[in-house]
């Protein structure tokens, strides 16, 4: 299998389904650590709530994991905390500052924002974002990952490793 392609911290994958868009997720929280923050961005229905899925099953979250659209934020037990937040209904960065997602990652959680790149420039400089786009058929998802800061830095090869199970 041919891997994933990735141009300076730029990583590219491909899914074929829903359910391979959520093996991807799960695959992704192998690699997490507690006080991570993930920035998932992308049209409406382009599959970050899916992601999202694949993602806590991948912490052995057993409970239903929902869009946090109306609520802004979730939090799920799991190997680590999930918070699983978006930003798409914040009017502007101050409800972002608001919401205290440092303190919420305290607790030795991963933070999960959908809508993230809303929120990106309010941020530490220390996140994984991560763009979802319609592929050629209904259930094909494209995928750019970036690595931004330190923490993700180190780990960009073994993000490219996982990745590299869904060739674009």
């Amino acid at each position: 299998m041919s891997g994933v392609s990735g141009v300076s911290g730029v990583i590219s994958a491909a899914t074929k389904s829903t359910e391979d868009t959520r093996e991807l997720g799960t695959a992704l929280a192998g690699l997490a650590r507690a006080g991570d923050v993930i920035l998932l961005s992308g049209d409406l229905g382009a599959g970050k709530t899916t992601l999202a899925q694949g993602f806590a099953r991948g912490l052995g979250i057993t409970e239903q994991v929902v869009s946090p659209t109306f609520v802004l934020a979730r939090m799920y037990k799991g190997r680590l905390n999930l918070i699983h937040a978006d930003a798409y209904r914040m009017d502007n960065l101050r409800e972002v500052t608001d919401l205290d997602l440092p303190e919420l990652l305290d607790d030795g959680g991963v933070a999960l924002v959908e809508w993230g790149d809303v929120i990106a420039p309010v941020l530490p400089a220390d996140f994984l974002d991560l763009r979802i786009d319609f592929g050629d058929a209904d259930d094909d998802r494209r995928f750019t990952v970036r690595v931004v800061g330190p923490t993700w830095a180190a780990r960009a090869a073994a993000v490219r490793g996982v990745l590299e199970h869904w060739p674009s």
